[in-house]
């Protein structure tokens, strides 16, 4: 996939200042959108669970998170977010762009340790959680970043900017003690392509032989390729995306439910009604009334 392409479909997030990559910002769901489909970025995420448990997949690779846990999201790193239906979810996003930390002299922190650990050479855990000694050490430096982004005193930047390089200090120094399970390279980036193909057309019927040959696979090959690493078929998953696309029009916008359907992707009624109150236990109408 080229790069036109991948920008096309990677998300890309403004920051609060053009001379100051950094941010910081509460998320709810199914609040502030229903849930959170994969997607990747050019920014370092740290996703905090405040209330409620996540299910999440980083790489291909799922995790349950629970109030207090931090998922680590690198540059380019696949992830997703997603809460069981009736729960409510909340968390904090840390983001910043790579850039943040880059030094204008090509000292050794960038080419032994920062560049490294940005594309990922490093093994560390992604998943931090109260079972790792530095856990308390990683929270306390999350929280001083949240007070001095509030507060917002003479000179915060240099802080903020201070306690990521600690944050990242942390994670080289703390590698996982048993070799992660990551799917491979290859299918991430193959995923990828899906996804980005998916987002441009989801609105259009997507044959199953128009999408296996975009991956330059058979067509029994492709859908046993994309069971095996997202754990359902594409067609569930291409029409709970469109469902989630649906449901956030429901809850943003005035526009009838015919529109939003058929904008969707669904092009019967009926069928789209069924699948809605499949997922999320209630109808289309019903959302409007929440």
């Amino acid at each position: 996939m080229n790069e036109i392409e991948k920008n096309k479909y990677h998300e890309t997030k403004t920051h609060s200042s053009a001379e100051f990559l950094f941010n910081t910002y509460p998320c709810s769901i199914p609040i502030d959108f229903p849930s959170v489909p994969l997607h990747w970025h050019n920014d370092m995420e740290l996703i905090v669970i405040k209330h409620g448990s996540a299910k999440v997949t980083l790489n291909l690779t799922t995790h349950q998170l629970s109030a207090g846990d931090i998922l680590v999201v690198l540059p380019e790193n696949l992830h997703s977010i997603d809460c069981a239906i009736g729960d409510k979810l909340e968390y904090e996003n840390i983001i910043f762009k790579k850039e943040l930390l880059s030094f204008v002299t090509n000292d050794i922190t960038m080419s032994k340790y920062l560049t490294p650990f940005f594309n990922g050479d490093f093994p560390i855990v992604t998943h931090v959680h109260m079972g790792y000694s530095f856990y308390s050490h990683f929270v306390k430096i999350i929280n001083t970043m949240d007070v001095l982004c509030d507060k917002k005193e003479f000179g915060y930047q240099l802080a903020i900017k201070s306690c990521l390089l600690e944050l990242i200090h942390i994670m080289i120094r703390h590698p996982p003690k048993t070799e992660v399970n990551t799917k491979s390279e290859k299918s991430v980036d193959k995923i990828k392509e899906i996804l980005t193909y998916m987002e441009q057309h989801y609105n259009e019927e997507i044959p199953i032989e128009k999408i296996a040959d975009i991956c330059h696979y058979s067509p029994s090959h492709f859908m046993k390729f994309f069971k095996n690493h997202m754990g359902t078929s594409f067609i569930k998953y291409l029409n709970d995306f469109r469902l989630i696309k649906a449901r956030t029009r429901l809850l943003t916008t005035e526009d009838t439910v015919l529109e939003i359907a058929g904008d969707c992707g669904f092009n019967n009624l009926s069928h789209f009604n069924r699948l809605y109150k499949n997922k999320y236990g209630i109808t289309p109408s019903m959302t409007r009334e929440m």
